[in-house]
């Protein structure tokens, strides 16, 4: 069974595009539009390994928040953060990778593979 990644998305066409993504690169990708739905869906699936986040969006917390709450609850989740619109700093980045959109298909598939290989 293929590795699961959540998809964090507020914009339904560019979580399209990230879904079609994460399915090239080989993996099962599970959809959320907001942080929230996000971390429901972390609680009910265990066998999430990476979080793949979107900065920008709306609801009680952005994507940097929602890799820090993944990161403290959830400590074997890898964490992507992706954004069109900032780059956070190294401190405001849990321990993930940070891809400014638009960002390189192939490059992303490669880094998932990498990230879940071990």
């Amino acid at each position: 069974m293929p590795h699961r990644v959540l998809v964090v998305e507020d914009e339904p066409l560019v979580r399209m595009l990230a879904v079609d993504v994460v399915e090239e690169a080989g993996f099962e990708a599970v959809e959320a539009s907001n942080a929230d739905e996000a971390l429901d869906i972390l609680d009910k699936m265990p066998d999430i390994r990476l979080l793949f986040t979107d900065i920008d969006m709306p609801g009680s917390m952005d994507g940097l928040r929602l890799a820090a709450a993944v990161r403290d609850r959830w400590p074997p989740v890898y964490i992507i953060v992706v954004s069109g619109k900032q780059r956070p700093s190294d401190a405001e980045l849990p321990d993930g990778i940070f891809f400014p959109k638009p960002y390189d298909v192939a490059t992303m598939c490669r880094t998932m593979q990498g990230m879940l290989a071990a």
